[in-house]
C-alpha cells in the first residue's frame, strides 16, 4: 500500500498526465489524419500505375498541382458548382492525354525509357505552370462549407480535416469493390499479374491502362481539392513534395497494394504533423524551455523512413515479392 502511493509513482503519474495533454496534441493528430488522407489519394495513383505497368509515374504529383491551378482559374470566372466538376473532368482528361501521348508509344520500350518520359512530362507540366503563372503564388479559393472552421475536443480546425479521412475511406472502399467484384476489375488484376498472358487472353490492355490513369487522375483531383483548401497557395512546384511523400507512402505500404498505400499515407501524415508540433507540445508541458526546431525535420522524416523501409523490408508492409520472368 505504501509502495503504491510512493512519491516516485505519484510524480510519474503526474508527468505522464502532463505529457499526454490531448488539448495540445489533438490539433496535430487531426491535421495529420487529414494530410494523410490527401497523401493517400495521390499515393493510390502511384500504386495503381505501378501495379499495371511497373512504372513510377513521376508526373503524377504535377497533375495534382495542375488540378489546383485549374480550380483557381475556373473559380475566378464561374460559380463553384461549375468549377469543381470542370476541374475534375479536365484533370482526368490531362491524365488520359499524358498516358496516350507520353507512355503508350513506349509500351514495348525498356522501363528506363518510360521513366525518363515520366520525368520529362513532370518538368513540362511544371514549366507550363511557370509560364502561365509567372512563378507567382496563386491563392486557392475558399470552398464553401468544407472551408468553415469547427471545434473538436477544444481544437479549432477546418471542416475539411474531418471530411478528408471519411471521403478517402469511401473512395478506397469503392475502388477495392471495383477491382475485386467487377469484370473490368478482373481484367485489371489479370494485367497486373501477367501483362503478356492477359493480352493473349484477349484483354484490351490499352483500355485497362487508360482507365487506370483516369482513376488515378480523378483521385489526384479530389486530393488537390482537399489539400489546397488547407494549404491555400499554389505555385508550379506545389505538387513536388506532396507527390514525393505520396510515393514514399506507396513504397512504405507496399507499392502495388492499395490498402498499403492508404495505411502508409496515414502513418506518414500523422508522424509528420506530430514532428511539426513537437516543439509546442514539449514547451507547453514544461519539458523544454525553448524551441529546438524539430519542425525542420518533418520532411526529412519521410525520406529517412523510405531509406529504412528499403533496407529492412523492400516490399513494404503489404507488398508481395516480385520476380522477373526470364
Amino acid at each position: 500500500m505504501i509502495l503504491s502511493h510512493s512519491p516516485v509513482r505519484i510524480f510519474w503519474r503526474i508527468e505522464v498526465t502532463k505529457i499526454m495533454d490531448w488539448s495540445v496534441v489533438l490539433p496535430y493528430i487531426l491535421s495529420g489524419i487529414s494530410v494523410g488522407g490527401q497523401y493517400a489519394l495521390i499515393a493510390i495513383g502511384y500504386t495503381m500505375v505501378y501495379g499495371i505497368l511497373r512504372l513510377i509515374n513521376f508526373a503524377h504529383g504535377d497533375v495534382f498541382m495542375v488540378a489546383g491551378l485549374m480550380m483557381i482559374y475556373f473559380s475566378a470566372s464561374m460559380p463553384m458548382y461549375y468549377s469543381i466538376p470542370l476541374m475534375i473532368i479536365f484533370t482526368v482528361l490531362l491524365g488520359y492525354a499524358i498516358e496516350r501521348a507520353a507512355y503508350k508509344p513506349l509500351r514495348t520500350a525498356p522501363r528506363m525509357s518510360i521513366m525518363i518520359s515520366a520525368i520529362g512530362v513532370s518538368y513540362l507540366l511544371e514549366n507550363l505552370a511557370l509560364y502561365v503563372t509567372g512563378g507567382l503564388n496563386q491563392n486557392y479559393p475558399g470552398i464553401p462549407w468544407i472551408s468553415d472552421s469547427i471545434t473538436i475536443g477544444g481544437a479549432v480546425t477546418k471542416r475539411v480535416t474531418i471530411i478528408t479521412p471519411i471521403l478517402t475511406i469511401v473512395l478506397v472502399v469503392a475502388l477495392i469493390l471495383l477491382i475485386k467484384h467487377t469484370k473490368f476489375g478482373m481484367a485489371m488484376r489479370a494485367v497486373s499479374r501477367d501483362f503478356d498472358t492477359a493480352q493473349l487472353m484477349g484483354i484490351d490492355i490499352d483500355k485497362v491502362i487508360s482507365v487506370t490513369f483516369i482513376i488515378g487522375s480523378f483521385l489526384a483531383a479530389i486530393g488537390s481539392l482537399l489539400y489546397f483548401t488547407n494549404y491555400t497557395g499554389v505555385v508550379p512546384t506545389s505538387g513536388a513534395m506532396p507527390g514525393l511523400k505520396a510515393f514514399v507512402a506507396a513504397v512504405f505500404g507496399g507499392i502495388g497494394s492499395i490498402p498499403g498505400a492508404v495505411v502508409g499515407a496515414f502513418i506518414i501524415g500523422i508522424c509528420e504533423n506530430l514532428i511539426k508540433g513537437l516543439d509546442s507540445v514539449l514547451m507547453v508541458n514544461g519539458i523544454i524551455s525553448q524551441q529546438f526546431g524539430f519542425a525542420t525535420f518533418s520532411d526529412a522524416f519521410t525520406f529517412v523512413l523510405l531509406i529504412v523501409i528499403l533496407i529492412f523490408k523492400p516490399t513494404g508492409l503489404f507488398g508481395e515479392k516480385q520476380t522477373d520472368k526470364v
